[in-house]
């Protein structure tokens, strides 16, 4: 064991599944679905997308950030999202960030799509009123503005930067992290992603590039929490979702010597770049990066106890999946969760969330259930469809991968 190595000393989410930690990990483990009809705006007529996982209100809740002037000032909610779920999770964690820690704290949360609502807000101000945007416009729509928000609310002043990487954000948020914490320059990272992308020109996007979750042609609509199915032979599209993440990262040094716990570390990582295609995933750059995270963590693909996959709910991203984990793990797959099936897709949060679902199974030795399923014979695994699972793990994978072929892939270890 390395003194530098990256162990997990806090984390906090909000999701479609709730907005407090163990709420949304006993509606996971129950395999209740988050998605519901879309009422993020007032649908227009023949609007092709009509469901989604929406984040409940959080504003009830007393933190200053999320004062009715606060968020007046900070319209995006992947400010106050972000903010409440960093809060919380270094406060979970028992750290306490002094001037004397604050220039060793590395802040790498970060976001897909960022406040992309408030410029498309101040657009059509100025396009229906003639009125000049809000002063506050253009800080929203700064994706990195969202990790200095969070350096300003905890005083965290050492290495910061923005790891957009599509849907694979949330995870390579923690690898940059671990590395910040791996070369010495920081001892603690405040890692993980926020998106609320519920937006008209976003969902629609999605659903003329044949992405997003839409019936079969001349069968009606399901009930919106029956619409994620990964590697279900009747998949039809992502449904997108919102929601934000936040891990804490330190190093084994720092946590002894400060009297933290942890139960569960950062074994081993991979990132690779598909250079194939800006969508459609690559099978040996995916396969290669599953690798390089068993690899690094010096383990067998034999020792994985549990994948927690992407698995977005696509054609071909789901099958691409499936024959990368045949690669890495010699046909003999472990059981596979399906995260998505409960949540829908954040986008670059997803996962940060589902990393965070990965943990909390491997502390209480359980997998959530993956929902909706239906056996594909083109993609034969065990994806725990019949209810949570009793599983011990000492070593879990997970899968992320975004548009534009980036692939991230990590393995937690049960600490010792």
């Amino acid at each position: 064991m390395y003194d530098k190595d990256a162990v997990i000393i806090g984390y906090d989410a909000v999701s479609p599944l709730g907005t407090e930690i163990e709420e949304q990990w006993q509606n996971a483990l129950l395999g209740r679905s988050g998605i519901g009809p879309l009422t993020r705006f007032p649908l227009p007529q023949d609007f092709p997308v009509n469901i989604a996982g929406q984040v409940a209100d959080i504003t009830q809740k007393d933190y200053p950030f999320l004062s009715a002037r606060h968020r007046a000032a900070w319209s995006s909610p992947v400010f106050s999202h972000s903010l409440l779920t960093a809060v919380r999770a270094l406060e979970r964690s028992g750290v306490e960030i002094t001037p004397d820690i604050a220039p060793r704290t590395a802040l790498t949360y970060s976001s897909a799509i960022g406040g992309l609502d408030a410029v498309l807000k101040a657009d059509r101000r100025l396009q229906t009123e003639n009125k000049l945007p809000h002063p506050y416009a253009n800080p929203n729509s700064c994706i990195n503005m969202i990790g200095g928000k969070i350096a300003i609310a905890t005083g965290a002043q050492g290495p910061i930067t923005s790891t957009i990487s599509a849907c694979a954000t949330g995870l390579t948020s923690v690898i940059i992290g671990a590395m910040f914490l791996a070369q010495g320059v920081a001892d603690i990272a405040i890692c993980g992603a926020v998106d609320f992308a519920l937006v008209e020109p976003i969902l629609a996007g999605f659903y003329t590039m044949n992405g997003i979750y839409t019936p079969k042609d001349g069968q009606a609509d399901g009930p919106p929490e029956a619409a994620s199915r990964p590697f279900s032979s009747n998949r039809r599209g992502f449904v997108v979702s919102e929601g934000a993440a936040a891990i804490i990262l330190a190093t084994r040094e720092f946590a002894h010597a400060h009297g933290l716990s942890y139960a569960t570390e950062l074994a081993g990582w991979g990132m690779t770049s598909d250079a194939h295609h800006f969508v459609a995933p690559h099978l040996p750059t995916v396969s290669r990066c599953m690798q390089n995270a068993l690899d690094q963590a010096a383990i067998q693909p034999q020792d994985i106890d549990v994948v927690n996959a992407h698995a977005a709910s696509t054609k071909i991203g789901d099958q691409v999946e499936f024959e990368a984990m045949q690669t890495v793990f010699k046909g003999k797959l472990p059981p596979v969760s399906a995260n998505k099936s409960l949540i829908g897709h954040a986008m670059g949060a997803s996962s940060a969330i589902e990393s965070i679902f990965a943990l909390q199974g491997m502390e209480q030795g359980l997998v959530p259930p993956t929902i909706n399923y239906t056996p594909d014979p083109a993609i034969a695994l065990d994806c725990i469809a019949t209810g949570k699972r009793h599983i011990d793990q000492d070593f879990v994978l997970k899968n992320a991968f975004g548009f534009g072929g980036c692939n991230a892939c990590a393995v937690f270890r049960r600490a010792v």
